[in-house]
């Protein structure tokens, strides 16, 4: 199986409108040196708070990488809600079809990180809610992003936009995720998605697994696959040959929202009209990057970019 290693950006500028459509929530999280022990009091003595989810964090990164971006999903006429708006805002995101609902509680996470390894444990509040109103875009998106979440509204907006790059962010293997997964250009699954909907566990001492794990879901699904390994990088097929793009090796503080940073470079690379070696390459950089700080919304900078992508703009 070939390794590839970073590749030079050639420089290809595109104008393309992206829309992020899924699920929007607010995290709290608090950072330990460790775990929690169970029936112990602790004093925390920092906290972090910012919008989250899938979706929402890829379109916050598009924001802050100066692509017109637009999010769709739902929150609540609250103070979580509002919150999420302005930093939507400041962030560049167009919120014209955020949908704040009054009769909706914005879903809500709290975020156990252990610093110590890098690990996460996601405590989420999701009560059970209707689905999201029709959207009516006054613009046709070049790009789409979804996340799941959303069913049928994802399904419509699809089909509405045939002309759509549509990219897939398949981190649960549900029902409705594999359906999606039919409907797409490119499925880019977490681990867990892969091994479950293909029945194969991955063996990273044989190449094997990872072969046939691939080739299961190249039968299942049309659009282009990328599976993601966490800190092993990813594996992807360019020009007929199976690869793997490793992961950057850097200390982890906290692994929340790596996958969402990844899609949201991943999607960033296609605005640009990259290859997939160099979509691949920058999505993995900015994954591995975010993983160095605390929150789901740590977007590496350009700059930071730069020290491995010299000319990445």
């Amino acid at each position: 199986m070939k390794k590839n290693k970073y590749n030079a950006i050639i420089r290809k500028v595109i104008d393309l409108k992206v829309l992020c459509l899924g699920h929007i929530s607010y995290d709290i999280i608090f950072p330990l040196k460790g775990f929690i022990e169970e029936n112990k009091k602790i004093r925390i003595k920092e906290k972090i708070e910012c919008g989250g989810g899938p979706a929402s964090n890829a379109a916050y990164l598009l924001g802050k990488w100066g692509i017109e971006t637009y999010i769709a999903g739902v929150v609540g006429n609250d103070l979580y809600g509002n919150e999420i708006k302005n930093e939507f805002e400041i962030s560049n995101v167009n919120t014209k079809y955020l949908e704040i609902r009054n009769d909706f509680e914005t879903d809500n996470s709290i975020i156990i990180n252990n610093q110590l390894n890098g690990s996460r444990t996601i405590l989420t509040y999701i009560k059970e809610k209707e689905k999201m109103q029709e959207l009516h875009l006054d613009f046709e998106p070049d790009i789409i992003l979804i996340d799941g979440h959303e069913f049928e509204e994802s399904k419509r907006i699809i089909t509405k936009y045939p002309k759509a790059i549509v990219v897939l962010d398949a981190g649960r293997a549900s029902k409705e995720v594999v359906e999606l997964a039919k409907m797409v250009n490119y499925v880019v699954a977490s681990k867990d998605f892969a091994e479950e909907v293909t029945g194969i566990k991955i063996n990273y001492d044989d190449q094997e697994t990872l072969k046939q794990l691939y080739s299961r879901l190249e039968s299942m699904f049309p659009g282009m696959i990328v599976i993601t390994l966490e800190d092993k990088g990813c594996i992807y097929k360019y020009n007929g040959e199976l690869g793997i793009m490793d992961a950057l090796e850097v200390e982890a503080l906290d692994t929340t929202g790596a996958g969402d940073i990844f899609h949201g470079a991943f999607v960033y690379g296609l605005t640009k009209g990259y290859n997939i070696n160099v979509v691949l390459t920058i999505a993995t950089i900015a994954g591995s990057l975010s993983v160095t700080k605390v929150s789901g919304r740590a977007v590496p900078s350009k700059e930071e970019m730069r020290r491995y992508i010299h000319d990445f703009e």
